[in-house]
């Protein structure tokens, strides 16, 4: 993989899955992720060996690196760990809202989440970092979608 995410894409990641966001269609390949407010619907798909993900999220589209959609589809299948003790503790975040909050900081917005929850940082940092550190060793390619990423609903 030429580029990593920063580490809060896999407390992103934890949410969704912790939240039911993430629906897998193995035999088509792909997937449906919804976003932390419900606004927006991301699709990944895969390669039938495995070795390439797109995504049409923001971050795997114009970042180039594994958006959290795209780790999340990786831990429900399996090929990334996945705590979900540590997820449950990342259950029901408005990532959208809070990143925004802390202008794009996303280690700061999790810092919030962790301590408005009592959540122990180190633990949530140790399997972050296992994640991460797995994603880092996995043999697989990056793509943007091939639909651009949704927009948000205007009011």
């Amino acid at each position: 993989m030429e580029k990593l995410p920063p580490l809060a894409k896999v407390f992103e990641a934890w949410s969704a899955l912790a939240d039911g966001r993430v629906a897998l269609d193995a035999e088509k390949r792909r997937a449906s992720v919804a976003s932390s407010n419900g606004e927006k619907a991301y699709t990944v798909t895969w390669s039938e060996d495995g070795a390439v993900y797109s995504s049409n999220d923001s971050a795997t589209y114009w970042q180039g690196y594994a958006g959290y959609p795209v780790i999340a589809v990786l831990m429900a299948q399996g090929r990334l760990p996945f705590d979900r003790a540590m997820a449950d503790g990342f259950a029901h975040v408005n990532w959208t809202k809070l990143n925004e909050r802390h202008r794009r900081d996303y280690a700061a917005a999790v810092r919030e989440v962790v301590d408005e929850r009592g959540l122990d940082a180190a633990q949530a940092d140790a399997a972050a970092h296992e994640a991460l550190d797995a994603l880092a060793a996995l043999d697989i390619g990056i793509k943007r979608g091939s639909v651009r990423p949704p927009r948000a609903k205007k009011d």
